[in-house]
């Protein structure tokens, strides 16, 4: 790949951008907001000069309503030989190309499963698609060199390929993402008309529970419209999850229930947070023994500060993200640890040539690194 159009310059239009500019592809920045444009190419996401022959790809990189629209629109103008789009919805923008009469031949729909709670080309990061999934969705009609353009636009933004169907990525992110951006925004909502001493204890489970809540509004609203289908159902079933537990606080709250409705309450109560656990436990499978998930592991040099293993847990829990385990097998212990409030004590404190290791779910590695690195510490 060596020539490439972002149409839409918004956080992940320029992310792709970024990613494709410092791999050496020269790219061209395409949108309707003259500021947005701009700021995209002050990033060094690419340039704004319309490209003089058809790019290799283009990337339709606008909300799911204008998806269709858009590419029809570039593939008159034969802006490349090839069309992606990161519309977070597959089969209605599909279904509408269909009807306005675009080339399938070479169209691969896709959707990068990574994003930030910020929008825009100035929350753009050329690591933003690092070891998160790419979803593709060719269609029957696709080419074999259409696929494998895009799959190359994957591999150059460090992403890895899952090949779908649209319905089925439909009913994939409905669970997995466009419900979690709804219930937290509407968790979030809550904080409206909260008492201001009640906000000010908002703590780290608050913050992480709403975090995806400070998207962008109308985008997402344009996101859930274009998925209702998918998304309808688990709103009913949730909805049934919520009227019991509401149900079961209800009669717990009576003063005046005998035990026995009051065990059944507590009961029901019980059993959806069991489902929970059960639920939740489908993501977080374990990271050792039969049936674990690889993992990566970055070795931090621990020399040079007091209490360095502390300081590197803290760090580590600043930057919020999550470790699947420690190797300190490979410590030479110098002495008695000096005390350490909050920490466990290893006993000894870590030589100057001394590292550990932090074991990592793989799309996290990066992440971590950075973040580490950016904290003074020398990490492999």
């Amino acid at each position: 790949m060596h020539t490439a159009a972002v149409v839409g310059t918004g956080l992940i239009g320029t992310s792709i951008a970024l990613a494709l500019t410092a791999r050496g592809v020269t790219t061209h920045l395409i949108d309707r907001d003259p500021d947005r444009l701009r700021i995209a190419a002050a990033r060094g996401a690419g340039t704004p000069e319309p490209p003089s022959a058809p790019v290799d790809i283009a990337v339709i990189a606008v909300p799911p309503s204008s998806t269709a629209r858009t590419l029809a629109d570039h593939q008159k103008a034969e802006l490349a030989r090839v069309y992606t789009d990161v519309a977070s919805v597959k089969a209605l923008p599909q279904a509408e190309c269909l009807a306005l009469g675009c080339d399938t031949t070479t169209l691969v729909g896709g959707h990068p499963l990574a994003g930030r709670e910020r929008s825009g080309p100035l929350a753009a990061r050329a690591e933003l698609f690092q070891d998160h999934h790419w979803v593709l969705t060719p269609s029957p009609d696709t080419s074999e060199s259409a696929l494998n353009r895009a799959l190359e636009l994957v591999s150059l933004c460090g992403a890895v390929p899952v090949l779908l169907d649209p319905p089925d990525h439909d009913r994939a992110v409905a669970l997995v993402s466009h419900l979690p951006h709804l219930m937290a925004t509407l968790i979030a909502a809550r904080l409206r008309e909260g008492e201001e001493y009640a906000v000010r204890l908002a703590g780290r489970g608050m913050r992480d529970a709403t975090r995806v809540a400070s998207g962008d509004a109308g985008l997402w609203a344009d996101i859930l419209a274009a998925n209702a289908t998918s998304l309808t159902p688990l709103l009913t079933e949730l909805s049934a999850d919520l009227a019991t537990a509401a149900q079961a606080l209800s009669r717990l709250s009576a003063t005046d229930q005998a035990p026995e409705a009051t065990a059944d309450a507590l009961a029901d109560l019980t059993a959806v947070l069991h489902r929970g656990v059960e639920g939740r436990s489908r993501i977080s499978p374990p990271y050792d023994g039969p049936g674990a998930l690889p993992h990566t592991v970055l070795s931090v040099t621990l020399g040079g500060r007091e209490r360095p293993l502390a300081r590197l847990l803290d760090d580590v829990d600043e930057a919020r993200l999550e470790l699947t385990g420690l190797e300190l097998t490979g410590l030479e212990l110098a002495g008695p640890a000096p005390a350490d409030s909050g920490r466990p004590d290893t006993g000894a404190t870590p030589t100057a040539a001394d590292s550990v290791g932090l074991k990592v779910a793989p799309d996290v590695a990066h992440a971590l690194t950075e973040a580490l690195r950016n904290r003074g510490w020398t990490v492999r």
